[in-house]
């Protein structure tokens, strides 16, 4: 199987570690289907190299995701999203990705200077436009 093309977009500005920013869009990459089990990842070094990140952040990142059973590392062959994702893991991994966009959201629209009021609001508007588009 073919080393699996990751598309990860780090902000450097946000004040969330970097490595915590790469297994997060790891997991949510896997959670919406872009990654797959089986699917073979970077090797840390091409990842460091192609992200211009440090090699222990990423390693520190793969360690985290193969703590976690969601990577694995064969010695000689690389490293591969797990085959089988056991149903709480996977839910695991779709209620981590959702806490995360969420605390991403608001901790930039406070940031901004939004009441909790005005962040509310729009949440609610952005789920009544969303329903309304999906059920056209």
């Amino acid at each position: 199987m073919a080393e699996k093309k990751l598309s990860l977009h780090l902000d450097f500005h946000s004040g969330l570690p970097i490595y915590t920013q790469i297994v997060n869009q790891i997991q949510n990459q896997l959670a919406n289907g872009t990654l797959m089990p089986g699917d073979q990842l970077p090797t840390v070094r091409a990842l460091a190299q192609e992200l211009r990140v440090n090699f222990n952040t990423v390693a520190r990142a793969y360690r985290i995701l193969d703590e976690a059973r969601i990577i694995s590392t064969q010695q000689g062959r690389g490293t591969y999203i797990t085959e089988i994702l056991l149903p709480y893991v996977a839910e695991k991994l779709r209620d981590e990705s959702l806490a995360a966009l969420t605390k991403r959201y608001v901790d930039e629209a406070i940031r901004l200077g939004f009441s909790e009021r005005e962040i509310s609001q729009m949440v609610r508007d952005n789920l009544k436009s969303a329903k309304e588009a999906k059920d056209k």
